[in-house]
């Protein structure tokens, strides 16, 4: 008999959150015992995969995919209403937004911090994590085939969170009152983002034109809202105890806004002078004729699209943040780990 449409979607709630689904775990050829991991989009599925792929162990196997859940969106709410449910064998993975930061002061903070199954990207995004400064001339190594050090990513990135920190400072405090049409994301996005870099003197042009467009809207905000302003010292104090310093407030900022307004447009424009250096050392080479053509056709065939290269970028490794998601995932391995050894009788429970 074939089913209603709300039969259907009765069927699929059901299925999702019938306990049956995780009662006893599910255990696979080689004996490891599988742990469903759900991330807040198909666009995250990489990334902790990657993530999780550090922590192979003979006795775990971790999946990583989006609930197919047809009734709700996908999205970090969804993840969030799965808390109740989470345990050894399933996870949750989601970006921490501002809840990290915010720590106890949301409720929805206070919730994503406590959740025992839940991991959260300490970054404000994943986003964060692959325009990780340090990583930035690799990956204008693997677009270009030029390993040339003609910009200084980590130094640039330094300056630039120091000139959008005051502004940044306003975005998050009206986030966490709840006061967002003070700066809406929209007008945030507008005033940090980089609407051109001269590679030159590593940009300090750009920076200096930044600083001012900053602080004319930092100027205006404190003029309109001078109860607010008297809080920011205390609200940057308390953000500091969680991380965030002036120049490392690019970790923190929307991901979006800094992938696509910042890290591209440098890239663009750092991978560009990297193509054309190659390009006149090819043309000023002693080949000529079809060995100087067929040089020029292998060079650029080897080019790779710098997006892609940056969506791939694993060289995060080494920040701070990552450090405390690592732990954090190393924690539940122990605990997960033990229970399986109590379980089978390899040593005796406590």
């Amino acid at each position: 008999m074939k089913q209603s449409k709300a039969e259907k979607r009765q069927y699929q709630t059901n299925y999702f959150t019938s306990d049956e689904r995780f009662v006893a775990p599910v255990k696979i050829d080689d004996g490891r015992e599988l742990v469903h991991v759900y991330v807040e989009g198909y666009e995250d599925v990489a990334f902790w995969r990657a993530i999780f792929d550090h922590f192979d162990n003979e006795y775990l196997r971790f999946e990583i995919s989006v609930p197919t859940r047809e009734d709700l969106p996908k999205g970090k709410k969804v993840l969030m209403s799965m808390i109740p449910r989470s345990n050894d064998h399933l996870l949750l993975c989601v970006d921490s937004d501002f809840d990290y930061l915010f720590g106890d002061e949301t409720p929805q903070a206070k919730e994503i911090c406590d959740a025992e199954f839940m991991f959260h990207t300490y970054t404000y995004a994943t986003e964060n994590y692959l325009c990780y400064a340090p990583s930035l001339h690799n990956v204008c190594v693997k677009a270009t085939k030029n390993d040339s050090k003609i910009f200084d990513f980590v130094e640039f990135m330094a300056e630039y969170s120091r000139r959008v920190y005051p502004l940044f400072l306003w975005y998050a405090y009206s986030a966490q009152i709840d006061s967002v049409s003070v700066l809406p994301l929209i007008e945030f996005k507008n005033a940090v983002r980089l609407g051109y870099l001269e590679v030159e003197n590593n940009g300090a042009d750009t920076l200096a034109w930044l600083e001012r467009q900053i602080n004319r809207k930092v100027q205006r905000l404190e003029e309109r809202y001078p109860e607010m302003a008297s809080c920011m010292d205390e609200f940057a104090q308390r953000l500091r105890q969680r991380g965030v310093e002036p120049e490392t407030t690019y970790l923190f900022m929307h991901g979006h806004t800094l992938m696509d307004n910042v890290v591209m447009v440098m890239l663009n424009s750092v991978c560009d002078k990297l193509r054309k250096m190659s390009v006149a050392q090819i043309q000023s080479s002693s080949k000529e004729g079809i060995s100087l053509k067929n040089e020029m056709s292998n060079y650029m065939n080897q080019l790779r699209s710098i997006r892609d290269v940056l969506l791939d970028n694993e060289n995060y490794t080494a920040c701070p943040l990552y450090n405390k998601l690592r732990a954090d995932i190393q924690n539940y391995i122990e605990r997960a780990i033990f229970k399986i050894k109590s379980k089978r009788g390899s040593i005796a429970p406590r």
